[in-house]
Formats: structure tokens, C-alpha cells, sequence
């Protein structure tokens, strides 16, 4: 959930340097605008294309408006502003000084920031053009829901590969409104039909892929999604939207998704208790308390205003960690319901799915709460901010899977060492498992029961294996993804996805580098990629947790 943004962010402003040095850059006429974009290293990429109405004034709060006049020429070629987010972060003290580079690194503040920022940016091969018919990656940013930005991802070198492999991509990724711009609820949006707008920005988006990437070379029926973290939560979401329909003209709107340490998030609804106290602290935030409309008069206070009330509330890199503030929650129309039950009763788009995490993807969320000490400060540290419809002896029963012995916990497999504190590597366990790994099984065990000729693939990555406090954890997927460390890692992450956006199988490329990939399905096995080799290993690990959670996934929301 969290973001890679000073790396990439550095990266990528150097690529954006030698693109603009051209004089002429590529041109795509659209409907409704001529988009000039740049070249450099034999990619095109044209940044920061509208592909909605500002959501300003009266549209604040407001489901997103498609483009209804011409833009003219639109110079798609400097950094895109992000969409408005929390503006700071809480770094515990007393944290090694190795572990506390790596938290502020990933949980760098993003710039540049408007509400005007309802762009995506399209990245090609030069060589491509209208007709090409390339499959095409449609690829959704994490960030806890309440951060990240396009500005923050550039696909250069994932092309790059696809195009010396000979199967190359059209790369396509939007920026979608966040914390309280995009994921406010409460019984006010609800009754306003106003709720879950940044879900809504990225099914607008992709209609924009439908109705114009054909343009820059791209198939539009050749679509894929791919989400990272709350964006690989948002892949499965556009999955089950309006019950699972992802037509678009009598088409659909994408053939198969890649979810990246995410999948589904267990929600209570839109005007649920915890929902509705957010929704009241940013109105009393903002000064709207005594309004006799509130929802109007968050539409009507200046921007810094709301800014500073959206941002009123906990962060995801607090003490809170990921008891979000912010995220998807059902209403009954869009999101009808906890994406866990759309998915049992198969309200979802049946697509091939190839899904993953990281093995430690609970260590980053839990170096903020140097205070739990006993088992009795987990449970309750889970009761009061995650499972408040669980019982006590349902959050007991659920910590008692998980041995209280370091060596169970996680960075798994390091034995008793890395606990920064007492209950550190117990709750790293809890959480990793309960938002990324476990429910990551449970999807795909129920995909198996209501779809089983949907082919699903899964992987564990674990090639950070030893590394301090963290292990191989959430966000590294990522660097591996888009090629920013060199080695094994990359190369294996880069040859499976390039396969399954043109075929929909990560096998289908013959990979010197990978075993047979079975679907889960046949064995219920998860590919580990390592550091320097992968191999299949049985999907049955914490078996117990496992089974607790599926059976009383009606109480465990957040």
C-alpha cells in the first residue's frame, strides 16, 4: 500500500529530462484532442492526457464527468500533478537507523499536487502506431488509498524488455482520486450516490482505453489490469463493480488482471459506524458541522481547507498502520457488497488471474507499535482499531493461531532474530497474512469452487530473504517489476508478466528461467521466487489462520 516514490520518482525525472530534449515529439489525434508526447530510447510516452472533467467546484465529492469539448492540443510531456494526498507521515523514534532510511524513503512525500489531476499517461514503442493492435497494460498505483500518483511509475524498461523478447506492450496508467477526495463515505455520500469516486475514476479511465488506445497502437481487446498493494485491491474491485459487469458498448473492458500484493479487503459498508465517524471528523475539520447540508459545504470550502480536513484523520504510516481511513466500502450500487462475499457469490468478471505477494508483507506495517508487549496489547490493539464487529473471543481465537514465539513470526524463517520488539514479528504475521497472503489464498480457493475453469497462477516472492527487520517486504515487488535492480529478480518478474499481458499465461514464453507453472487449481501450489532460482511450493502454509479467517470472514472487517 505503501509507494516507491523517491526512487522511481528520481529515475523517472531523469528519463522525463532526455525525452523532452527532442524538438518534435510523437502525435496521437484523439476525439476530442491532438496529444504531442516524447521520445527517448526508442520509447514514446505522452504524460498527464485528461481523461476526465476536473473534479473541481460543484464536481468535488461528485462521480467523475468524461471529457465532453475538444482540449485542442494538449502537450502531454511534463510530470503529471498528483491527485491531492496526505501531506505528512509519522516515523516512530528509536528505530535502527538502516530500517528508518527505508521507512522514509517509501513513505517519501509526493509533489506537485492539484485536484485538477484526473490524467493518465500512455507509454508505447516508437515503433507503434494505429493498427498495431499491442496488448495493452493497464496498471493501477498503491498507496493505502490515500496516496501515490502516475508521476511516481514509468514503464521504459518493462517495455523495453517486451520489445526485445519480441512480444512488446503499450504500458497505460491513471491517476484516480485518493483519501477523502476519492474514499470519503458516510451516510451523506451514500444517499448523495457520491461514494467510492476514485474506483469510479479508474472505470472511467478505462473506458478511456476503450474508447482511444487503439490510437497509440494498443488492442482494446487485448486489456489487462495490474494493480500494486490498495491498486491490486482496486484490480479485483474493478473485477466485481456493478456486480461483476465489465462491459463497456457490449464489450469488455479488460481479459485478465494481475494482482500484486493486494486482492480482496474486507469492508464494512458505506455508512457504517467507522465509516461515518471519518466522514464527521473531516466535517468538523473543515468547519461544517453546523451546516444544515455538510455534504455541500465540504463541496464549497477552498481547497486547503478540505485538504486539511481530509487529511484530520489517521495516516496508514501511524500507529494505526492499516486500519485505513480511507478505502472502498460497499454501497449497494457500485461496490454492492464486502468484496469477499461478491466473490463467493461469483459476482465477478471471470477473467484468468495470476496473483502474489511478498512473504513478508506484514513487516512494514507493523515497525509503528513499539508499545504491544503482551498478547493481551495485540488483541487488543486488534479489536479496538480492526475487527470492532468481532467478539473478543473471536480476535483471541484469531492472535492464538499465531504461536507466540518470534521464530513463527515474520520475516519469516530468520528464527528468533529480528523482533524489534516483544510482539513485533507476531503482529507482522497477523497483518501480512490478513490483508495480502491469506486472503490472497481465500480468493483463489474460492475461484476454484465457483469458476474453475478460470485459470488462476499464484506466486510468493522471498528474494529479499534475510534482509534486517523486513524480510522480503511490501513494496519490493515493484523494484523487481519494473526492472530497478538488475539480476535474477528482475528478469523472472519481467519474463512471467510480459507473458501473461500477450497470452494470459505467465508460461507461454518458454522461460529458461522459471519451472512449469502449474494453475493453482490443479495442485494449489504458489511459485517462491527466490533470489538466484524458483520453485513450487505447497499453498498450505499457516493452515490454521487460514481456516479461521475463512470461516469467520463475516466478523473480520475493517
Amino acid at each position: 500500500m505503501f509507494r516507491l516514490t523517491k526512487l522511481t520518482g528520481l529515475l523517472l525525472a531523469v528519463a522525463s529530462n532526455a525525452q523532452l530534449a527532442g524538438a518534435d515529439g510523437p502525435t496521437v489525434a484523439l476525439r476530442y484532442s491532438t496529444v504531442v508526447g516524447s521520445s527517448s530510447n526508442g520509447i514514446d510516452s505522452f504524460r498527464g492526457i485528461p481523461f476526465a472533467q476536473p473534479p473541481l467546484g460543484s464536481l468535488r465529492l461528485k462521480p467523475p464527468q468524461p471529457i465532453t469539448s475538444s482540449l485542442g492540443e494538449v502537450q502531454a510531456t511534463a510530470t503529471p500533478k498528483a491527485c491531492p494526498q496526505f501531506s505528512s507521515q509519522f516515523t516512530p523514534s528509536g528505530l535502527p537507523p538502516a530500517l528508518l532510511d527505508i521507512i522514509t524513503n517509501i513513505t517519501n512525500v509526493i509533489q506537485n499536487q492539484d485536484e485538477d489531476c484526473l490524467t493518465l499517461n500512455v507509454q508505447r514503442p516508437s515503433d507503434a502506431s494505429s493498427g498495431s493492435k499491442l496488448p495493452v497494460v493497464f496498471f493501477i498505483y498503491g498507496g493505502a488509498f490515500e496516496s501515490g500518483a502516475t508521476q511516481g511509475v514509468d514503464s521504459t524498461n518493462l517495455i523495453q524488455t517486451s520489445i526485445a523478447s519480441g512480444t512488446p506492450i503499450i504500458f497505460v496508467a491513471a491517476n484516480y482520486r485518493l483519501g477523502g477526495f476519492g474514499f470519503l463515505a458516510g451516510k451523506e455520500l451514500l444517499n448523495d450516490g457520491s461514494t467510492n469516486l476514485g474506483l469510479r475514476d479508474q472505470r472511467l479511465a478505462l473506458q478511456w482505453v476503450a474508447d482511444n488506445i487503439e490510437q497509440f497502437g494498443g488492442d482494446p481487446d487485448k486489456v489487462t489490469l495490474w494493480g500494486f498493494s490498495a491498486g491490486s485491491m482496486s484490480v479485483f474491485d474493478q473485477t466485481a463493480l456493478f456486480g461483476g459487469n465489465n462491459s463497456y458498448h457490449g464489450k469488455p473492458l479488460f481479459r485478465a488482471a494481475l494482482m500484486e500484493s493486494g486482492s480482496i479487503l474486507p469492508a464494512e459498508p458505506a455508512n457504517s459506524t467507522k465509516a461515518q465517524l471519518i466522514y464527521d471528523k473531516v466535517v468538523d475539520t473543515a468547519g461544517c458541522s453546523t451546516s444544515n447540508d455538510t455534504l455541500a459545504c465540504l463541496r464549497s470550502v477552498d481547497f486547503n481547507t478540505f485538504l486539511l480536513a481530509a487529511e484530520s484523520v489517521p495516516i496508514s504510516s501511524s500507529y494505526n498502520s492499516i486500519a485505513l481511513s480511507y478505502l472502498p466500502r460497499p454501497d449497494g450500487t457500485v461496490l454492492l457488497d464486502s468484496p469477499e462475499i461478491l466473490a463467493s457469490r461469483g459476482q465477478f468478471a471471470k477473467v484468468p488471474l495470476l496473483l502474489g505477494d511478498q512473504e513478508d508483507e506484514g513487516t512494514l506495517f507493523s515497525v509503528y507499535q513499539l508499545n504491544l508487549t503482551s498478547t493481551q496489547d495485540v488483541e487488543e490493539y486488534l479489536s479496538s482499531l480492526y475487527f470492532q464487529q468481532a467478539t473478543a473471543s473471536q480476535v483471541q481465537d484469531l492472535v492464538a493461531t499465531y504461536p507466540d514465539d518470534p521464530e513463527a513470526g515474520s520475516p519469516f524463517r530468520t528464527g528468533p532474530l529480528n523482533n524489534l520488539y516483544p510482539k513485533y514479528k507476531r503482529l507482522a504475521a497477523i497483518l501480512g497474512d490478513f490483508i495480502f497472503t491469506l486472503q490472497r489464498r481465500s480468493l483463489l480457493e474460492t475461484v476454484d469452487q465457483i469458476a474453475p475453469s478460470v485459470p488462476t497462477w499464484s506466486f510468493l516472492s522471498s528474494y529479499l530473504y534475510g534482509t534486517g527487520f523486513l524480510g522480503t517486504f511490501h513494496t519490493t515487488s515493484q523494484i523487481a517489476a519494473f526492472g530497478l535492480i538488475p539480476g535474477y529478480a528482475s528478469a523472472v518478474t519481467q519474463e512471467f508478466y510480459i507473458s501473461f499481458f500477450n497470452t494470459m499465461n505467465p508460461n507461454s514464453n518458454g522461460s529458461a528461467l522459471l519451472p512449469t507453472w502449474p494453475c493453482w487449481g490443479s495442485g494449489k501450489q504458489v511459485m517462491q521466487l527466490g533470489a538466484t532460482s524458483s520453485s513450487l511450493l505447497n499453498d498450505s502454509f499457516r493452515s490454521a489462520s487460514f481456516d479461521f479467517i475463512r470461516s469467520n470472514s463475516q466478523s473480520l472487517h475493517i
